[in-house]
């Protein structure tokens, strides 16, 4: 993936395979992960591959909007990406990178906007009541990589 767009990083007390196990199980990831309504699998998929589409409903302050998500890496234990795609045009790519420590895995969770800049702070300004896309993405990473490090940490403290 090129240069993202925001990224940020959390290390989780918990195994590479439980996290990715989270982070792909996309109508889960409301439980957890910041700005999610609801996701469902569509056209088949009933779980993360490669191709694999899935629809996503958001909420930012009241402003609700869907998209359509293409899975685009699904290495257990190792990466979970997808490209997502609001009115048929490509948005941006989400992936989350997970590698193994001596106490659980380090993730990074990334994302690129695949749209120009000036056409997206216009568009998330008008529509979504967002002033900057990528610093609003920034936060929403952070906040998303805490809920699942909770989660995370709870889940595997209950298969313990």
């Amino acid at each position: 993936m090129a240069e993202p767009t925001a990224q940020s990083s959390i290390d989780i007390a918990a195994s590479p395979e439980l996290v990715y196990e989270l982070v792909s199980d996309v109508p889960n990831l409301p439980d957890w992960a910041a700005e999610i309504q609801r996701c469902t699998w569509t056209g088949g998929a009933t779980g993360p591959a490669v191709g694999a589409r899935f629809t996503g409903r958001n909420e930012h302050k009241k402003r609700k909007w869907g998209s359509l998500c293409v899975v685009t890496a699904a290495d257990p234990g190792r990466e979970f990406g997808f490209q997502v795609r609001i009115a048929g045009v490509p948005s941006a790519l989400w992936r989350y990178q997970i590698e193994p420590t001596d106490t659980g895995c380090r993730v990074t969770e990334s994302t690129r906007r695949l749209t120009p800049r000036p056409v997206a702070l216009a568009v998330n300004r008008l529509l979504l009541g967002i002033r900057d896309r990528d610093d609003h993405n920034q936060a929403n990473i952070e906040r998303t990589l805490a809920g699942l490090k909770e989660h995370a940490e709870s889940q595997a403290a209950k298969r313990a």
